[in-house]
């Protein structure tokens, strides 16, 4: 004669079989969602957030950054950003030195 669990044991049973569920719920999303990213940047590498056109790498002042000849919009990554401020702000303590005694 088969044991009959109790219903302890089938609430446990059934935590367990939820938990497992949602853990494979949150997996698939993360793949979907970095499937996701990965299809985003490949539709929209190197175009203008503005206008949608082609971005160029030119030369400012020795740092390459992108612009985009269709509005004339220029952007900056985090790093490239943080050179032309360095680079700024260096033009202005030159400039200050000749104030200085």
């Amino acid at each position: 004669m088969p044991v009959k669990p109790s219903e302890k044991e089938e609430e446990y049973f059934a935590r367990l079989e939820v938990e497992r569920k949602r853990k494979l719920g949150e997996e698939r999303h993360g793949q979907l969602k970095e499937e996701e990213r990965q299809r985003m940047k490949a539709l929209h590498f190197m175009r203008c957030p503005k206008c949608g056109m082609d971005l160029q790498e030119i030369d400012f002042k020795g740092i390459k950054v992108d612009k985009c000849f269709g509005c004339e919009g220029l952007w900056v990554d985090a790093g490239e950003l943080i050179s032309i401020l360095e680079l700024e702000r260096t033009m202005m303590d030159r400039l200050f030195s000749i104030f200085k005694k």
